[in-house]
């Protein structure tokens, strides 16, 4: 247990941390460090057909791409003939275009699986 000042009656309010003993604006407790920051990926692509909370209408979901979002979702759009966009790091396509984006992924060297059926 740290032996530094942990309530102050001249505030009246806690001036250190109890868990590390530093003041607030000193104390990391509550900051995430860098290995829990790091986005967990196991290297696959994965890719589905979605339809949920679209209207009914069909979507290709890509998900597992590191880096490149933007150029290779201009070039899954430009291969389907469709329009998609790319949302918190997942590429989403107008239409049903798995088998198209699969063959297209696995030429440029990723490791690909169908997902949700």
């Amino acid at each position: 247990m740290p032996d530094h000042i942990v309530y102050s009656t001249d505030t009246g309010r806690v001036t250190h941390c109890p868990a590390c003993g530093l003041s607030y604006k000193q104390c990391r407790c509550d900051q995430p460090s860098a290995a829990t920051t790091a986005k967990k990926g196991d290297g696959i692509v994965r890719i589905m057909r979605d339809r949920k909370h679209r209207g009914g209408k069909t979507v290709t979901v890509i998900t597992g791409v590191a880096e490149g979002l933007t150029e290779l979702s201009q070039q899954l759009k430009k291969l389907c003939g469709s329009g998609g966009t790319v949302k918190d790091g997942v590429i989403e396509l107008q239409g049903d275009h798995c088998d198209k984006v699969q063959a297209r992924l696995t030429e440029l060297g990723y490791k690909v699986k169908r997902a949700g059926g």
